[in-house]
């Protein structure tokens, strides 16, 4: 075997393994690979030298990953001998639990029911035990709204005789008077992180108003989820009347803006409206840039009349938590449930979202290959978006720099300069970094800086890149698992620096509880940002369309200014996130 191949995951290019890595199912693993003496020099090896993925695809059949990296991708379609299999590697805050009886550190502090078969979803009480344990303590108030919440939806979830009777209600054409169960029902829009941004939204509105929220899962959305509440579904019937998402679009007449241009409600007099005087339902659009989010939606006023509707159909794209916390209504409760503002995200994100088996098995194996070991992992998250094009050298470019002002990685020693290897006791110790992008350049350049020079300290860094999709798919259920599973390990890293206004990286760096550093946008009429970075204020994700003071009063007012848990975004100047002063 030649052994310089093994050691690096890049193979010439034009060869036999670029024919091997396009079209890994199915294959497995060579006997030749597995010799004992080879074995033994792995974990230097691919410590020191990196993995990915491959060429856009989840790698089995390239021989350039050592033989740890082809198991882990292998996953349950290899052919990988039982024997052979890699050590599994537990993160050292797992506790031995078994599957019938949960540890409170796997129910985090309250935050998950305990009334999952674990093997269902093993996400579910194993994912957050690869994080360090949250900065944020769990509200008593907010773990008993949850149970209580959970409770409600299994009296009125799909399947039961209240929601049946709901739907014949719906379909009829009436919206009845004291009805037992309301519903909100989620239309996605755009990419997987603005999809998990906007269900946590709506989940917290579903909370704050008493509804059951149902989600319209699209055909690249299936499989990625397990079910969040226990002894029911979140996903929409398909035999759901109003279940057409052509229908919803900003111009829609059941769009309650539209409803209140044409008199069909009225809110100038919210309680003198009879609930069965109003139409079947309501429909609300709530997506970024194309309707400001002040508009009839977040006002005291509008949301009585929105309370007396039995089913509400919610389309978004956007992290409308923060305008959540600006409804007046609204605000006693909130603070009960979340005393610290900046967890909002942090909490519900690790409450709804486990990544089912499938794509979960994809998350471990590649974090037992590449992270377990390591003693600090730091993730880089670049995203290039159409709008604003930022040329590959500029962005590099901006990436090293803010590298080297923050100290996020190890100087490199000098050509004539030897590595330190006593300096402050770091030599030996291994750092990883993970590259979260749909591009290969990154990993390429990186790796080679620390393939070809020492450290000036003796650290040992390894650069990992999972996948390089080239272009955002958001229609490919493939590339979705691919992004949940890239999101997820990036939420493992100790250190984050992302690519500003991107939903993928909010999502990452709330799952984690860090405050990242943003890698800020270029003015409109600039090619490169003359700062590369700035560390967030908080944890939680930006609104991007916040919306006005005042309601219909319109009062010309700098929200950040007046409210002390609000500022504006480092990454988008007009935009609004939740923090702790």
């Amino acid at each position: 075997m030649d052994v310089k191949r093994s050691r690096s995951p890049r193979a010439p290019a034009g060869g036999e393994d670029d024919k091997k890595r396009a079209g890994w199912r199915g294959a497995g693993v060579r006997p030749e690979m597995v010799l004992v003496g080879f074995l033994l020099t792995l974990p230097l090896l691919f410590l020191v030298f990196g993995g990915r993925w491959g060429s856009g695809s989840f790698p089995s059949s390239s021989p350039s990953p050592p033989v740890v990296a082809r198991n882990v991708a292998a996953g349950d379609r290899g052919a990988t001998p039982q024997s052979k299999k890699p050590e599994s590697v537990t993160p050292k805050n797992v506790s031995a639990s078994t599957a019938s009886s949960p540890s409170p550190d796997m129910l985090l502090g309250g935050l998950l029911s305990a009334g999952f078969d674990e093997s269902s979803c093993q996400s579910r009480y194993r994912s957050n035990l690869y994080r360090k344990p949250s900065p944020f303590p769990l509200s008593p108030y907010l773990a008993q709204k949850l149970r209580k919440y959970e409770a409600y939806h299994k009296k009125c979830g799909p399947g039961t005789k209240r929601y049946r009777r709901a739907v014949k209600q719906l379909k009829a054409g009436r919206n009845a008077d004291h009805s037992e169960c309301k519903y909100v029902v989620w239309f996605p829009c755009n990419g997987l992180g603005n999809r998990m941004l906007t269900i946590a939204s709506t989940f917290l509105y579903a909370l704050l108003t008493d509804r059951v929220l149902l989600m319209h899962v699209a055909p690249e959305q299936e499989g990625l989820f397990c079910e969040p509440f226990p002894g029911s579904s979140w996903v929409l019937p398909g035999d759901f009347p109003e279940n057409n998402p052509h229908k919803l679009h900003i111009g829609a007449p059941e769009s309650y803006a539209n409803m209140l241009k044409s008199g069909v409600v009225r809110n100038d007099d919210p309680n003198s409206v009879p609930a069965s005087s109003l139409p079947p339902y309501v429909y609300l659009h709530v997506e970024q840039f194309q309707l400001k989010l002040s508009d009839n939606v977040f006002c005291d006023e509008d949301q009585v009349v929105l309370g007396k509707f039995n089913w509400m159909v919610l389309k978004s794209d956007s992290y409308f938590a923060p305008a959540l916390f600006l409804t007046p209504m609204f605000e006693e409760e909130l603070a009960r449930m979340f005393p610290q503002k900046e967890a909002v995200f942090h909490h519900l994100g690790r409450y709804l979202f486990h990544p089912t088996n499938k794509v979960w098995g994809i998350i471990r194996r590649y974090y037992e290959a590449y992270l377990a070991r390591v003693d600090e992992k730091i993730g880089f998250q670049i995203r290039i978006f159409p709008e604003k094009p930022i040329k590959f050298e500029n962005m590099y470019d901006q990436l090293m720099r803010c590298i080297r002002e923050q100290r996020l990685l190890p100087e490199l020693a000098g050509a004539a300069e030897p590595a330190n290897h006593t300096a402050g006791g770091a030599a030996g110790k291994v750092k990883a970094v993970l590259i979260a992008s749909l591009y290969s350049g990154y990993y390429e350049k990186i790796r080679g800086m620390y393939y070809e020079s020492p450290t000036r300290n003796g650290e040992v860094v390894a650069v990992f890149q999972p996948s390089h999709e080239e272009q955002q798919q958001y229609t490919s259920n493939e590339h979705n698992q691919k992004a949940l599973a890239e999101i997820y390990l990036l939420s493992y890293c100790d250190k984050i620096a992302m690519t500003a206004w991107s939903t993928f990286g909010y999502v990452a760096y709330s799952f984690a509880g860090v405050k990242p550093w943003i890698l800020l946008r270029p003015d409109w009429d600039k090619e490169v940002s003359a700062v590369a970075c700035v560390r967030s204020a908080s944890v939680e994700p930006c609104l991007h369309s916040p919306p006005q003071l005042g309601c219909r009063a319109k009062k010309n007012v700098d929200v950040a200014a007046v409210k002390p848990y609000v500022r504006h975004c480092e990454d988008v100047g007009f935009g609004l996130k939740l923090f702790d002063s």
